[in-house]
């Protein structure tokens, strides 16, 4: 009888010996859970935008940016606030390249994206 339970505490040790079983989950997968709903609501955000809101209006609704730009340049002010809509490379860092560019003239949305920005760019200079 002990050689039997023996046997099955063993053929059951050694059945488990393999199982890994996680209580956090996945770390890889929530940071990546992560990044894609930020750029998930950045995009809901920009495609919720209409031309003139109010720079106040704009940044209460989609929050911190993850760049910003300010300058003047005759008599006008421009900000550029870049939101992360996409994901180009996989190392940890957001660049203006996986962002989406929000053009403000004199505190005023004017446009956004990346036609909308090389176009004020080129306007400006």
């Amino acid at each position: 009888m002990r050689k039997l339970v023996f046997a099955a505490m063993l053929g059951t040790s050694l059945a488990l010996s393999g199982c890994v079983i996680s209580v956090d989950g996945d770390s890889d997968h929530a940071y990546q859970s992560d990044w894609q709903d930020k750029e998930q609501k950045n995009r809901r955000g920009i495609n919720a935008l209409s031309p003139l809101l109010s720079f106040k209006e704009v940044t209460s609704r989609m929050g911190t940016p993850d760049f910003n730009e300010y300058y003047e340049n005759k008599g006008n002010t421009y900000q550029v606030l870049y939101f992360r809509t996409q994901r180009l490379e996989g190392d940890g860092v957001t660049t203006k390249d996986e962002c989406t560019p929000l053009i403000f003239k004199n505190g005023e949305l004017a446009g956004w994206g990346d036609t909308a920005y090389k176009l004020m760019a080129a306007s400006v200079n």
